[in-house]
């Protein structure tokens, strides 16, 4: 016979696709969020009955207690960010290529487009603040009353919050998703081009503004600052090429990185001439048949499971 608290988990596991939906999309930290929702799980379990049962909406309650989690771990990463090396890209959200499975919530999180990584990224230029209002009020449809009772502050500054976040994503214009088919193509064709150096190949599909922006978290070998430019950012591979084993290059494979194809690159030993190979994930972001962008993330903090994650 089921317990109530069995049932308490039962709804609560049905609901944690959603929680850790906005855990992640607050925070970009995947570890972050999984510790937000098991954080307010632990609140609504370790709650008597009496004060359970006061609780008419469990959806918009865990919602709210996950937001003032997320809120605080945003406000204190600021100061986090501040002592990072080079720069900050949100954590990947890996899955194999294909289809995948329903029961992951993770998996469930990444179909949504604004969990790509190009969304992500904007969002990690907002105020904390401007953060929560946005997407809780834009993605999730929560209230400006409930979202000022989260940020403390009125229901009009909530508003504006909100007003300000929605312009800056607005501006930031990330292009429409590709068809995973199509993304696959130009990324192979762009990974077989600069492996053979056909620079006729590489301007096909590299826009001539691309940009290149590099996590290593002063752990792992990755550009520290953003590189810019067709010109740049060809010679940036053109350097790889020569420091690192082209073999183990071609053992990367693809992966589905926030729902987008990306590229999945295994550590390799140094061999020879060739340096050692830290884990890379790449993020690609596709405007019009090019890349427009790529996010490289290396630090290993960030791909603690990522070869599970990738499959094999």
């Amino acid at each position: 016979m089921s317990t109530a608290l069995d049932e308490l988990a039962g709804g609560f596991a049905a609901l944690r696709p959603h929680l850790v939906s906005v855990a992640y999309r607050l925070t970009g930290a995947l570890t972050d969020a999984e510790d937000a929702v098991q954080e307010a799980w632990l609140r609504l379990s370790g709650m008597d009955e009496p004060r359970r049962s006061a609780i008419e909406d469990h959806k918009g309650w865990l919602t709210t207690v996950v937001s003032r989690i997320c809120l605080d771990r945003l406000r204190s990463a600021v100061v986090r960010r501040e002592r990072y090396v080079g720069e900050w890209l949100p954590e990947p959200v890996l899955g194999p290529l294909g289809s995948p499975s329903s029961e992951d919530p993770l998996a469930v999180v990444v179909r949504d487009d604004g969990m790509r990584m190009a969304a992500m990224v904007v969002l990690d230029r907002l105020t904390a603040e401007q953060r929560v209002a946005f997407v809780l009020h834009d993605a999730f449809s929560v209230p400006f009353g409930e979202i000022a009772e989260i940020l403390g502050c009125t229901p009009e500054a909530a508003r504006q919050h909100g007003s300000r976040g929605r312009r800056a994503v607005a501006d930031a214009d990330p292009p429409p998703r590709t068809a995973l088919a199509e993304q696959q193509r130009i990324i192979e064709k762009f990974m077989a081009a600069m492996l053979t150096g056909d620079i006729q190949a590489v301007a096909e599909v590299l826009h001539p503004d691309v940009v290149l922006v590099g996590d290593g978290g002063g752990k792992a070998r990755t550009a520290v600052h953003t590189v810019s430019g067709f010109d740049k950012v060809t010679r940036l591979f053109q350097g790889l090429m020569r420091m690192y084993d082209p073999a183990g290059l071609e053992q990367g494979r693809f992966a589905l990185v926030n729902g987008d194809v990306g590229m999945y690159l295994p550590p390799q030993a140094a061999s020879g001439q060739y340096r050692a190979l830290d884990e890379h994930v790449d993020a690609f972001v596709i405007r019009d048949g090019q890349i427009v962008a790529i996010y490289d993330m290396a630090n290993p903090d960030k791909l603690t499971d990522a070869k599970t994650r990738v499959g094999p």
